[in-house]
């Protein structure tokens, strides 16, 4: 059973490579409705495809979320041990969730995991409420640190990305592909991100719950594709499936971001092909120095909370094979007769 299941999934990793590399080397129109790589090191953009291109982002709003709670813990207004009691507004906001109790107390970080790994939308109200007092007062500092990055193609009217109730765009969070590469970047150089987004999976309510609710990240690229360890993804109908997602290669780092794609495995394999695409574009000389993922080998209890997580422990990659590198193939063994 082990060895079918490992099967399976080196199977699906290779199919995944392969059909990235063939993407990378024969390009095909852009299945997403715009796309950037960015140097991560130096911000500087390696392509694009309509890029500016302006639309609803999905749950990848909650990039800027993780971004504020950041900010109000490192000026001290709430730690990541600070208790917070759910409330009403919390428990039915709908969507992906981790379905939060007004009988409920979760710790900050606990509801970062939610946030990050579930993408969960309770989590996220709770969270605006605990680091800014009101989701209004929230929502203006998610716009304030928008503006002060140059994100000139975004504004935020929510925490968590999920549609207004008229379904209008005009009254949606909005945002381009451009503007998440340079959030992304900002959250890369800034602040302990990938801690959250390179976890595979979590536990969480552990103590606390009879039954905890075992959370699997949403970025399939991780474990699949050498390197990727972050950062969002999200879909809704207006926004189509989206997608901000890092790398790192040795001293090497790239951010992809990819707005309007028609589907979850569309998406996942152009955004493959644009990683395989950028690595080989970064000049040598540019270096990434920021905060970096520590994986955690095998289920652990995290010393803040009583949270189980497996994160991706990714082997050493090699730099981005080249579009001319030799072909490697695999034969199985012949069926014992």
């Amino acid at each position: 059973m082990f060895f079918a299941h490992a099967r399976s999934f080196f199977l699906s990793g290779l199919a995944l490579f392969v059909t990235a590399r063939l993407l990378a080397v024969n390009p095909t129109p852009a299945p997403v409705k715009g796309a950037i790589i960015m140097d991560a090191a130096t911000g500087t953009v390696l392509y694009e495809e309509n890029a500016g291109m302006v639309s609803p982002p999905a749950s990848v709003a909650k990039l800027m979320t993780y971004l504020i709670v950041s900010d109000r813990i490192a000026a001290g207004a709430i730690t990541l041990d600070t208790p917070v009691q759910i409330m009403i507004e919390d428990a039915k906001i709908g969507g992906t969730q981790v379905w939060l109790d007004t009988r409920e107390t979760f710790t900050v970080e606990e509801l970062i995991y939610a946030l990050m790994i579930q993408s969960a939308n309770d989590a996220s109200s709770a969270l605006a409420r605990a680091a800014a007092g009101s989701r209004e007062a929230f929502v203006a500092l998610m716009n304030d640190r928008s503006r002060a990055l140059g994100m000139t193609h975004t504004t935020w009217r929510s925490p968590h990305g999920l549609p207004p109730t008229s379904r209008k765009i005009a009254e949606s969070d909005v945002t381009s592909p451009r503007d998440l590469a340079i959030l992304s970047r900002e959250l890369l150089l800034r602040t302990d991100v990938l801690k959250y987004t390179s976890v595979k999976e979590l536990a969480f309510g552990t103590g606390k719950r009879p039954e905890p609710v075992i959370m699997r990240n949403h970025n399939k690229l991780i474990g699949k594709v050498a390197g990727v360890d972050g950062l969002k993804t999200g879909f809704t109908n207006a926004a189509g499936f989206c997608l901000s997602a890092t790398a790192q290669r040795g001293d090497k780092r790239l951010i992809v971001a990819v707005m309007g794609s028609p589907s979850a495995k569309v998406r996942d394999l152009y955004v493959a092909s644009l990683i395989e695409k950028g690595f080989p574009l970064i000049p040598a000389t540019s270096i990434f120095r920021g905060y970096a993922a520590s994986p955690i080998s095998g289920p652990v209890e995290s010393p803040r909370s009583p949270i189980s997580t497996t994160t991706n422990t990714p082997a050493p990659s090699p730099a981005a094979p080249s579009a001319d590198a030799p072909m490697v193939k695999f034969s199985l063994p012949p069926k014992k007769k």
